[in-house]
């Protein structure tokens, strides 16, 4: 499968370090742009864990020359969509708006990034608001059960814990300690400025590189540390209607070469409504609604895994029917046809992806982060269709061999369940 959108690519380093990649998308009439910085979740201390996530909240309560109503009506006043999100590896500040209002929104971005005051009072104004957003995950069955496979897998190490934090941390989080760790990790060397849509590489430079040039370099800091694989069981009592169940395993990283058998395999395993999981416990045992296998990658490692909510008197059946699913896809390759169907699904998602300005401008940052280059999505799709059955079964059994997966539980009679036993390789 070819693609043929005239798009082109470029990228200028300032002399600090910060990056410039800009995609230009003359067939559209937007730009989304991306502050982004190669600093998560994962490179806080046990103290700090939420600090990222708490920045990310902060860098709209206002600046040297905007309060936080100003920066928010100026966005609403170009007809700006704004957000940020917080990552394990990445935290980024976007915002898409008319290709006519690009110099206001690289103003407002830029003023934020740069100049956030961190005000006392806002501090205290914002810990409720991250109280409730943990509330909001706490009472969303299927997010919670997500966040309690990670230290299920990875223990206690920073990818285990909560992007959020802890409300006892949060406490304590003030105007002084977000300066020094906002100081301390957000490095020229690690900005990346994306922009995709309607623009010229030229304009965009001309627009960020007088402002983010003055960033002074730092002194860097510790390398991350990559976990140990675990295979804990939590078993956690709610009074729930259903019960609700997630499974973790060894996955790939960002740079395994692998990685492109891996997408196939969750594609087939649990990705679409063809999938094996999707036709066995929905559709023929009809035991659950929502069914997926899922692949995280990060640097240098990952995790593969499978989520469901069914019956509390279901659960031990749909463990089962999952294992042996997964026991499966190590004992025997896939067929020719079902391969062939997940390239096609997989590359389909993958163009389709393409035309949105704001899926180029991550792909741009996060290319650039991972790879050091653009990476054209022909070459993302030459890839897939090299994989053989051959190299989905070696993978499997490589991520796979033996052991057990990490599992939890959340729901009715959860606690008095023993499914440990009925989880392994």
């Amino acid at each position: 499968m070819k693609m043929n959108v005239a798009t082109t690519v470029n990228k200028t380093v300032l002399e600090n370090g910060v990056r410039i990649v800009s995609m230009t998308m003359p067939h559209v009439r937007s730009v989304s742009m991306g502050v982004w910085v190669h600093v998560g979740a994962r490179d806080e201390s046990d103290a700090e864990s939420g600090l990222s996530h708490f920045i990310e909240h902060m860098i709209f309560k206002g600046t040297l020359k905007r309060s936080a109503f100003q920066i928010a009506k100026e966005f609403d006043a170009i007809g700006g969509q704004s957000n940020a999100f917080t990552s394990m590896e990445h935290t980024c500040y976007h915002a898409r708006v008319l290709d006519t209002q690009l110099a206001t929104m690289v103003d407002i971005l830029s003023d934020i990034f740069l100049n956030s005051v961190f005000d006392d009072d806002e501090v205290t104004r914002e810990r409720p608001v991250i109280f409730q957003e943990i509330g909001m995950v706490e009472d969303s069955p299927e997010e919670w059960v997500h966040t309690m496979i990670g230290p299920a897998l990875w223990g206690r190490h920073p990818l285990g814990r909560s992007i959020l934090g802890t409300r006892e941390n949060i406490l304590g989080f003030d105007s002084r300690k977000i300066r020094h760790f906002f100081r301390r990790l957000y490095q020229p060397a690690r900005v990346v400025i994306a922009v995709a849509g309607n623009v010229t590489h030229e304009r965009i430079v001309d627009l960020t590189a007088p402002v983010f040039a003055a960033i002074a370099p730092g002194n860097g800091f510790a390398p991350r540390s990559t976990p140990t694989d675990g295979c804990d069981t939590t078993l956690r009592h709610r009074d729930l209607e259903q019960t609700h169940i997630c499974l973790g395993m060894s996955g790939v990283s960002v740079n395994d070469p692998r990685r492109f058998a891996a997408s196939l395999l969750n594609t087939i395993l649990g990705g679409n409504m063809s999938s094996r999981l999707f036709q066995t416990v929905r559709e023929e045992r009809g035991l659950a609604y929502a069914i997926y296998s899922f692949l995280t990658s990060y640097a240098d490692t990952g995790m593969f895994g499978v989520y469901t909510a069914v019956a509390p008197e279901d659960a031990n059946e749909s463990i089962d029917l999952i294992m042996e699913q997964l026991r499966q896809m190590k004992r025997e390759p896939v067929g020719v046809d079902v391969l062939r169907d997940a390239k096609a699904f997989t590359a389909g998602n993958l163009l389709m992806a393409e035309e949105s300005p704001d899926n180029q401008m991550m792909r741009l940052a996060q290319n650039e982060f991972y790879f050091g280059d653009h990476v054209p999505i022909q070459t993302v799709i030459d890839r897939i269709d090299a994989v053989t059955p051959d190299d989905i079964l070696a993978l499997a059994n490589a991520l796979w061999g033996s052991g057990s997966p990490a599992l939890t539980m959340l729901g009715p009679r959860a606690e008095r369940s023993d499914p440990a036993g009925r989880i392994g390789f």
